[in-house]
């Protein structure tokens, strides 16, 4: 058995009952249960439908995602996300270079690197190079005045940790930020890279060794062998080059407003729903999520 999901922007609403309906047809499916009016629902399905990609790409032309999966195990036991651009809106090593002067520098190799054109390692070291001498301070004002939480996320912790899941923060970016959006989001670790500082200034260099993909890789296992469970207890979502890895492994990895290459590499890819979308792949009714 399968089950179809499809998910629109909760700020759209835009998933009637007759977009709902047409779906079912094409899919072949055996009707609709709503999850939540106008943003999500579940069709049942004895079989993966052969022409997925062509009704997957008129409700993408609609705004809505649609995401096929085994019916069986959807509720998941960890969580492991990403956080820039994914927990959060923003990619806090850009708005620290935009605070120091070389914003524009340091976000073309950022983009470039989370599309998989640069070497993860080389494009962090040549980045925080150009960070050196600004004040740590500035780690703070930067959380304070520039980061915003993505949308759902806040109702996605706290409905899988009501539910007994385990919640991780995996980020190539720095601790310094993981470890204040682990403790706003209520994550329960938090890994990440380290700036190093001299006299109170970036030194330009982070510590090592440096945390890329395969840390990311690393950490799922940790997790789910500290926990005895397997990889396809595991849902995972990030959006760029660095996160396919873990991605790939988990038992569903989800691709959240990803980069190109990464929606190519990803089965599950959530281009207009928030992170609410997550909780809505699992099953979760409105109902069953905790609100903000």
């Amino acid at each position: 058995m399968y089950v179809a999901t499809l998910i629109s922007d909760p700020k759209r609403a835009n998933l009637t009952a007759e977009i709902a309906s047409s779906a079912t047809v094409m899919l072949g499916g055996k009707g609709v249960k709503w999850l939540c009016e106008n943003v999500a629902c579940d069709i049942e399905l004895d079989t993966k439908p052969a022409d997925f990609e062509s009704v997957w790409q008129a409700l993408q032309e609609r705004k809505i995602d649609l995401v096929i999966q085994p019916a069986a195990g959807r509720r998941k036991k960890v969580l492991l996300a990403d956080m820039d651009s994914t927990m959060i809106e923003q990619e806090c090593i850009d708005e620290l270079a935009a605070e120091a002067g070389v914003g524009e520098e340091v976000a073309v190799i950022t983009a470039r690197a989370m599309n998989g054109e640069l070497e993860f390692n080389e494009a962090l070291l040549e980045r925080v190079r150009l960070l050196k001498g600004l004040p740590v301070g500035m780690i703070a004002h930067v959380l304070k005045t520039r980061i915003t939480l993505m949308p759902g996320g806040l109702e996605l912790l706290a409905t899988m940790k009501r539910n007994g899941a385990y919640c991780a923060l995996v980020s190539g970016g720095f601790v310094d930020f993981t470890s204040a959006i682990a403790e706003r989001l209520g994550f329960d670790e938090n890994r990440a890279n380290t700036l190093l500082q001299e006299a109170g200034r970036l030194s330009g260099k982070p510590g090592l060794p440096i945390l890329g993909r395969e840390a990311k890789v690393q950490a799922l296992n940790d997790i789910v062998a500290r926990r005895d469970l397997q990889t396809t207890d595991v849902i995972a979502v990030g959006d760029g080059a660095n996160d396919l890895g873990m991605l790939q492994l988990a038992g569903c990895g989800v691709a959240l407003h990803a980069k190109p290459v990464v929606a190519a590499q990803t089965n599950v890819r959530l281009n207009f729903a928030d992170l609410t979308g997550l909780l809505y792949l699992q099953g979760y009714a409105q109902d069953e999520i905790i609100a903000s």
